[in-house]
């Protein structure tokens, strides 16, 4: 059961291929590039034990030699720090501009290996494997790459397209319930913002997602995909459109930066931001209550948050104005108007806002 999505973005067009056993065509993928015959794997202390030497083994007979560069596990690897550590490993090796970098893991490390990529120098081929849902569902698909700075979350970073992207199904039978949900926060977006038909699926087939029954799950992650391809396709560089995507992350950053990443996954953060944005929306009169409650109530049956420990209302307020989709000073807020639309807004009352956030805290 394997299925491709095709990002198209002319030039940088890749695709995205989603299945079980995807090792001959890796290799068949990096034979055919032309890359040069060393490489890097960046994974970390969680995935590479696991698979990276098996990955490994896989681009040796295709052609390319890899380095395995381990970073430590979790989002404090996100920094400017461990770039530093994969550049000088890229020197030591003398890997050149067509040597490529495999992100092996989940959003952290496709984050990671990304920014390393783009920037090493001033670019080099970058792969996506991308081994939890949340990364197969999100940050391994549109070409976002970035690092975090104590001030805020992916303040550094690029736009950079793959080169591929492998998404095999397999390893999410080895995830615990929780890393499933965290994914799941990132599809129940995608519902919301773009196709209310896909909302409805989800409502509808819920049980078959939670199982990860595999035709439920290759559909889930397909048409996540062909969402957020369709809205990068239509606006890469985030100049409009692709705004849509940050629905219920604006409230999620500033809770993770409020939690020291580490409370809550990323899903479970903008879990708790889309049911802010839920609440926002309902407060200006854009969305119908009943909506609101749908929204509300498939995130609680996907086993999501609705409301964040440990935070307060005036600390996130202050927060969202060191958020990068913040500018000139004024948050430009991603609402719904209905399941499957939503609109920007930039003109929230602060008082709306603030009851939001005391709603959300506890």
């Amino acid at each position: 059961m394997m299925q491709r999505v095709n990002v198209d973005l002319g030039a940088r067009s890749y695709t995205i291929t989603i299945g079980s056993g995807l090792a001959e065509e890796i290799t068949s993928f990096v034979r055919a590039a032309g890359y040069s015959a060393r490489g890097m794997i960046v994974t970390d202390t969680n995935v590479g034990p696991l698979c990276a030497v098996r990955i490994a083994e896989i681009l040796d007979r295709a052609g390319v030699q890899t380095e395995i560069v381990q970073v430590p596990a979790g989002e404090r690897s996100k920094s400017l720090a461990q770039a530093n550590v994969i550049y000088t490993r890229a020197i030591e090796l003398g890997l050149d501009r067509r040597s490529p970098i495999f992100a092996l893991g989940g959003g952290v490390v496709g984050d990671l290996a990304g920014f390393a990529a783009a920037t090493y120098m001033r670019g080099v081929p970058f792969i996506q494997l991308p081994t939890s849902l949340l990364a197969q569902v999100d940050s391994s698909v549109g070409g976002k790459v970035a690092v975090n700075h104590p001030l805020g979350k992916n303040l550094i970073g690029a736009f950079y397209q793959p080169d591929a992207v492998f998404m095999e199904l397999d390893v999410l039978k080895t995830l615990p319930a929780r890393e499933i949900a965290t994914g799941l926060g990132e599809i129940i977006k995608y519902g919301i913002i773009y196709d209310a038909d896909f909302f409805a699926w989800l409502e509808e087939h819920r049980m078959d997602v939670l199982a990860l029954e595999p035709a439920a799950t290759a559909h889930t992650i397909a048409r996540s995909c062909e969402i957020k391809a369709d809205v990068v396709r239509q606006d890469e560089r985030e100049g409009g459109l692709r705004r849509i995507l940050n629905f219920g992350h604006t409230i999620a950053h500033a809770i993770e930066k409020e939690t020291h990443y580490e409370r809550y996954r990323h899903g479970e953060a903008v879990a708790i931001g889309m049911a802010g944005a839920a609440d926002i929306s309902v407060r200006l009169g854009l969305l119908a209550e009943t909506e609101c409650v749908r929204t509300k109530e498939l995130i609680r049956a996907m086993g999501l948050p609705l409301s964040a420990k440990g935070v307060t209302a005036d600390a996130m307020y202050e927060d969202l104005f060191h958020d990068k989709k913040t500018v000139g000073g004024r948050i430009h807020w991603v609402l719904a108007q209905a399941i499957g639309r939503v609109t920007v807004c930039s003109d929230v009352p602060e008082e709306i806002v603030r009851q939001t956030l005391l709603g959300l805290s506890s």
